[in-house]
């Protein structure tokens, strides 16, 4: 049985005041967006451009996220980028235009990936010293901070709290929260991925070549499970809607009912794991979330869509954050790098996703689009396999 420490016990606070200042930077925008837009007499596609500045900035430079990693340490690099996000996230309120908008969420997409791979990778650090499984708990975390943070957002756009009053308050909280991550962080640099001949693997890049396989492959399970987990967010509404007939009220509980089961599945998620191994956890889930959506959208009916989607939200709970683990845990690859390589590429394939959705919506229907979440699913069962500790790497 492993000895936890107190600066282990430490250092797990700290890192999940990572997650939760992760977590509910963003989200602390999300309710607000209407009165950005109102404020700044901006168009949806001019709104919607904006916004896109956030992803972009995560696509163009969050694989730069493992060497500072390296050169920093895991919990400072969670920690102080985490920091930097909170004290941007007013220049959100304070932007006078459209450019000065499009910037701020700019910065904070760069510092929400760097602090995505970083928290992970300090998560990764702290599971080991426990010895058991405690990330599926950090990422469970990580939703209830989002929720919590859309929720206040969407009290104070109610009850007419200046953006400035609202996400001033938010960003001193989630300062202390960092400050404090910071002070109880594991020290040091991160354990290096050790070869075979002693020599750690240098730099993302380095990485993306010498372990393609299996980031490939851990990267195809993110991907498949992202396009699952934004299908509630981005259709289940419509699909209750516009192909079911459900009232506005229905139509936003799919949604709802995903987040909440995939939170519960991811508190409970740490367990199962150690009990029964991330590999068939994994492939039980997927398998679970694909009979799920079948049958939900065989029967098309209302309830059976937001019953639907919250087991498949508890059945891919645990995905992303053994994918994550995973990818920290490949030999011959710094943890950094391997969990931004797979985080970046896993965002490229978000950007896919939807949109076939759509086509497939716009020429049939939605409900049509939505087979893509079984077969989403079923190849999230077949990669699986993935999670497996991998053989250590020969040059």
């Amino acid at each position: 049985m492993t000895s936890v420490t107190t600066s282990l016990r430490r250092a797990r606070v700290a890192v999940i005041g990572m997650f939760v200042v992760n977590g509910a930077t963003y989200n602390s925008i999300v309710p607000r967006l209407p009165n950005i837009r109102d404020d700044l007499g901006l168009s949806n596609a001019a709104l919607g451009t904006a916004i896109a500045a956030f992803p972009a900035a995560a696509l163009l430079f969050g694989v730069l996220a493992g060497p500072l990693i390296a050169r920093v340490g895991s919990g400072r690099a969670g920690a102080g980028v985490g920091l930097a996000g909170a004290v941007l996230l007013p220049a959100v309120a304070l932007a006078p235009s459209w450019l000065a908008l499009a910037a701020a969420l700019f910065v904070l997409g760069l510092t929400d990936a760097w602090a995505d791979a970083a928290m992970n990778a300090h998560g990764l650090r702290v599971q080991t010293g426990y010895g058991r499984s405690i990330v599926n708990g950090l990422h469970a975390v990580w939703s209830m901070a989002a929720v919590g943070a859309g929720l206040l957002g969407a009290a104070a756009a109610g009850l007419g709290v200046p953006l400035l009053v609202h996400l001033g308050v938010v960003a001193v909280v989630l300062v202390g929260v960092s400050v404090l991550a910071w002070r109880w962080a594991l020290p040091g640099p991160e354990p290096e991925a050790e070869h075979e001949d002693g020599a750690a693997r240098q730099g993302p890049w380095r990485a993306a070549v010498v372990a393609a396989g299996p980031l490939l492959a851990l990267a195809a399970l993110l991907i498949a499970s992202g396009g699952i987990e934004d299908s509630a967010a981005s259709w289940g509404a419509i699909y209750v809607r516009d192909d079911l007939g459900g009232g506005p009220f229905v139509a936003g509980l799919p949604f709802v009912a995903f987040q909440i089961a995939m939170t519960l599945g991811r508190l409970a998620g740490d367990r199962v794991v150690d009990r029964f191994g991330g590999v068939a956890v994994a492939r039980a889930g997927a398998a679970l979330a694909a009979v799920a959506m079948s049958t939900a959208l065989l029967i098309a009916h209302p309830v059976a869509a937001v019953v639907g989607y919250a087991v498949t939200g508890l059945g891919v709970a645990t995905l992303f954050p053994l994918g994550f683990a995973a990818a920290g845990r490949i030999p011959g690859v710094r943890p950094g790098d391997g969990i931004a390589v797979v985080g970046w590429l896993a965002r490229l394939g978000f950007l896919t996703f939807p949109p076939l959705i759509g086509l497939v919506a716009d020429r049939v229907s939605v409900g049509a689009g939505l087979v893509l979440v079984p077969i989403a699913a079923v190849a999230a069962m077949l990669l699986a396999g993935a999670l497996r500790p991998a053989r250590t790497l020969r040059t």
